[in-house]
C-alpha cells in the first residue's frame, strides 16, 4: 500500500470515527423515548446500531493497514523508566490498559489494533469502541458472544491503574472512559513544575524534509508560500518530538535554464561574472532569455554549449554561476528571515556525479528500458515511467530525483523521508517512491516515504492568486503588504495609545507574519483556500490575531496581580483541587496536547493543531468566565483576593498555548 492510499485511509478513519459520535448522539435522543426495560428499540435505532458497526469496523481496517505500513504513530510503552521526563500521552495510556484487558479476556486474539477516541462530555473522556469488530473476529474463532458481552468482558478486564476512574458500558458494545481526578492534578502539577514537554514513549528517528524549493535567479513568490510554511511548522513539530530531522532546501540551480541565462546575460551583461546584477534584473534576464531560447535556434545552441561549459566546470562560467546563486540566496535568506524559517540548501548541483552512479546502478539491475532513444524505468502498476536518460544522453528531473532518494537513504541514513510538493506533483512522487522499491533502494518496512501535497492559493475571485496586472505575486510584496494591515489593525484598535513603539512593533511583526502562516495552517492542506488579508486580521473566530490575542490576555492576568513563578509552584506543591467542573474540563483539555501532537504524526495534517488551540482558547474563555482568579473591589477596584490554584490553571494554559504557536511557527507576545 503506497502513502498516497495510506493517507486516503487515515482521512476516511478520522471521517468514520466522526460520523460515529454524530450517529451516538443520534441514538441517545431515539433511547430517551425507549421503555425503561431498554427492550423496546425502534427501527430507526436499530439502522443506527447496524451503521455504526459498520463504520467502527472500518476504523480497525484503516488502523491495521496504517500500522503495517509504517504510518501509524511511532510509539512504545511510555514509563518512569523509559522517559522520565516525557508528558503522559494518556490516549496511547488508555490503548495500553484496553490491550492488556483484551489479553487477559481474549487471549486467542493475536495483534488486536486498539481503538480509543476522545469522546463529548456526556458520555465521558475517552471511549473505548472496538467491541463490535473484535465480536466479529471472535466469531471466526468459534466464540459468540455480541458486542456488548465482548464490552463486558473487556471492562472487567482492564487491570488496575492510577488512570481510570469509572468505566461504563454504553449502546450496543461502547465503553466510556472517565479519568480521575487525582490523576488529572498529579498530571497538571507536572506540566507547571516540569513545562510543556513531548511526550513519552515517541520512538525517535532520523527525517530529511524537503520543502521550500524555490529556483536560482527567480524571486521567491506566493506559489512557494505553502510548501515553505507547512514544511517548516512538520519540522517544528518533529524536532519537538525529538526526532533528528535535516531541514532540506532542494533548490533549482543546475540545468538548462543556467545555459538560456549564461548566455543571455553574456549579450546583456558582459561581465557577469564579476558584477552580479540584482535579483529583479536576474529576473527581467531570464524571462527574456526563456523568450529567445524558444524563438532563436543559434541563441538555444549556445545555450546548449553554455550548459556544456557549466558541467565542465569552465572557470568562468562556474564563477558567473556562483555568482548568480549568492545574489539568489541572499534574497531568499531575507524571506526565512522574516519567517524565522530555518533550511539547509542542497540543490540540484549537489547531485550530478551522483547521477551518473544512478544511471549505472539501475543499468546494472537491468530496470532500464530503451524508449526511443531514451532510458526509460517503468513501476508496477504505473503507466508513465520515470525517463532517466534523454535521448541525447542529458539527465531529467527523474534522475536527480532518483539520486536524491537514494542519497538520503542510503548515505543519509534517513528514517523518514518528507516531500513537502504541490498535489500537482503527487503522481510523479509516487512513481519515484515505487522505482526506488524496484531499484531495491527503499523498504517501506524500514523507511517511511512520503509525499506531504497541498492545493493551490486563491484570491479573493476563487481564482489561482495573482497580482493586479496578473503577474504572480512577489513573496515580499505579501509579506510587505501584511505588515502595512497588521500596523493598520493594531491603529483601528488603539494600541498604539497603549504600547511603547518597540511594542508596537513587536505586535506587528507577529500578527503580520503569524496571521498568514495560520491561515494557511488552519486549512486542510490537501483544499486550495483563499487569500484574504481581510479575514485572516479578523480578531473573531478561528485566526491568528484572535488568539494572539487571548494569549495576551492570559498573561496579562498573571502580570496584574503581580504573581511570582514561585507563588506558582507553591500553589502547585500545596495541590490543585479543580473543584469546578470548567477547571476540571480545562485542566483534561490541556493535558490532550501529547495526543494531539502524536496524532499529527500519522499524516502530517496540521489543521488540528489549529484546531486543538482554538479549543484550548474557548474552554478558558469559558472557565474565565464563571471562576474568579482576581477578585478587584467594585469601587476602589483593588485587588482584594487571588485564587492560585486558578491563577496555576491559567499559567498552564498560557504554557501549552505557546508551545502550540511555537510548532505552527509563530511569535508570541507578552503585549498586544
Amino acid at each position: 500500500m503506497d502513502s498516497a492510499k495510506i493517507q486516503q485511509l487515515g482521512e476516511r478513519a478520522a471521517k468514520a470515527e466522526a460520523e460515529i459520535m454524530a450517529l451516538m448522539q443520534q441514538l441517545t435522543m431515539l433511547k430517551s423515548g425507549v421503555s425503561g426495560n431498554g427492550v423496546e428499540v425502534n427501527e430507526e435505532a436499530e439502522k443506527l446500531m447496524a451503521e455504526n458497526a459498520k463504520l467502527n469496523y472500518r476504523i480497525n481496517i484503516m488502523k491495521r493497514a496504517l500500522e503495517d505500513n509504517g504510518s501509524q504513530r511511532s510509539a512504545k510503552k511510555c514509563t518512569p523508566q523509559s522517559d522520565p521526563n516525557g508528558m503522559v500521552n494518556i490516549l496511547l495510556k488508555l490503548e495500553e490498559l484496553f490491550g492488556q484487558a483484551i489479553e487477559q479476556a481474549f487471549p486467542d486474539v493475536k495483534g488486536f489494533q486498539v481503538v480509543v477516541v476522545p469522546t463529548t462530555p456526556n458520555f465521558g473522556d475517552y471511549q473505548f469502541n472496538g467491541a463490535m469488530s473484535l465480536s466479529k473476529l471472535l466469531r471466526t474463532l468459534g466464540k459468540s458472544l455480541n458486542p456488548r458481552e465482548v464490552a463486558g468482558v473487556i471492562k472487567e478486564s482492564v487491570p488496575s491503574n492510577s488512570v481510570i476512574d469509572t468505566l461504563e458500558l454504553a449502546g450496543p458494545g461502547y465503553i466510556n472512559i472517565r479519568l480521575k481526578a487525582s490523576f488529572v492534578q498529579e498530571q497538571l502539577g507536572l506540566l507547571l513544575t516540569r513545562g510543556v514537554r513531548p511526550p513519552c514513549g515517541v520512538e525517535k528517528k532520523r527525517v530529511i524534509v524537503d520543502f521550500s524549493s524555490p529556483n536560482i535567479a527567480k524571486e521567491m513568490h506566493v506559489g512557494h508560500l505553502r510548501s515553505t510554511i507547512i514544511g517548516d511548522s512538520i519540522c517544528r513539530l518533529l524536532e519537538f518530538l525529538g526526532h533528528d530531522v535535516v531541514r532540506m532546501n532542494h533548490v533549482g540551480d543546475w540545468g538548462t535554464q543556467f545555459g538560456m541565462l549564461l548566455a543571455h546575460l553574456e549579450d546583456r551583461f558582459p561581465n557577469f561574472a564579476e558584477e552580479t546584477p540584482p535579483i529583479g534584473d536576474l529576473q527581467s534576464f531570464y524571462k527574456e532569455s526563456k523568450i529567445r531560447f524558444d524563438s532563436d535556434a543559434d541563441f538555444k545552441k549556445r545555450a546548449y554549449a553554455c550548459v556544456v561549459k557549466l558541467q565542465s566546470h569552465d572557470p568562468v562560467y562556474i564563477k558567473g554561476w556562483q555568482a548568480i546563486c549568492d545574489v539568489s540566496r541572499r534574497e531568499f535568506q531575507k524571506i526565512y528571515d522574516r519567517l524565522d524559517i530555518k533550511i539547509k540548501e542542497r540543490g540540484e548541483s549537489f547531485y550530478q556525479d551522483l547521477m551518473k552512479k544512478t544511471v549505472a546502478l539501475l543499468e546494472e539491475a537491468g530496470v532500464l528500458k530503451e524508449d526511443d532513444g531514451r532510458k526509460v524505468m517503468f513501476a508496477p502498476g504505473i503507466a508513465v515511467p520515470l525517463t532517466i536518460v534523454k535521448s541525447d544522453g542529458g539527465y531529467t528531473y527523474d534522475t536527480s530525483d532518483m539520486a536524491a532518494i537514494r542519497q538520503r537513504i542510503h548515505d543519509e541514513k534517513a528514517d523518514w523521508v518528507i516531500y513537502v510538493v504541490d498535489l500537482g506533483q503527487a503522481g510523479h512522487f509516487e512513481t519515484i517512491f515505487a522505482c526506488a522499491e524496484v531499484a531495491g533502494w527503499l523498504d517501506r518496512k524500514k523507511t517511511r516515504v512520503e509525499h506531504v501535497g497541498f492545493g493551490v492559493v486563491l484570491g479573493e475571485d476563487k481564482k489561482k492568486f495573482k497580482s493586479r496586472s496578473s503577474e504572480t505575486v512577489r513573496l515580499v510584496d505579501l509579506l510587505d503588504e501584511g505588515l502595512r494591515r497588521a500596523k493598520e489593525k493594531l491603529i483601528e484598535k488603539e494600541r498604539d495609545k497603549i504600547l511603547t513603539p518597540e511594542e508596537l512593533e513587536s505586535a506587528q511583526n507577529a500578527v503580520a507574519y503569524g496571521c498568514v502562516k495560520y491561515s494557511d495552517l488552519a486549512h486542510n492542506r490537501n483544499g486550495d483556500y483563499v487569500f484574504s488579508f481581510d479575514k485572516m486580521l479578523e480578531d473573531k473566530g478561528n485566526t491568528a490575531v484572535y488568539l494572539l490575542y487571548a494569549y495576551t490576555r492570559i498573561r496579562s492576568i498573571a502580570r496584574t496581580a503581580n504573581i511570582t513563578d514561585e507563588q506558582i509552584k507553591k500553589a502547585v506543591a500545596d495541590g490543585i483541587p479543580l473543584g469546578h467542573e470548567k477547571e476540571m474540563k480545562l485542566a483534561k483539555l490541556l493535558l490532550r496536547f501529547p495526543e494531539t501532537i502524536v496524532r499529527l504524526t500519522v499524516d502530517l495534517f496540521l489543521h488540528p493543531l489549529c484546531e486543538y488551540l482554538y479549543e484550548v482558547s474557548t474552554v478558558f474563555t469559558e472557565f474565565y468566565d464563571v471562576c474568579y482568579c482576581v477578585e478587584k473591589d467594585r469601587t476602589t477596584g483593588q485587588i482584594v483576593h487571588i485564587n492560585m490554584d486558578r491563577m496555576a490553571l491559567c499559567e498552564a494554559t498560557a504554557n501549552v498555548m505557546a508551545q502550540c504557536f511555537s510548532l505552527l511557527g509563530l511569535k508570541t507576545v507578552q503585549k498586544m
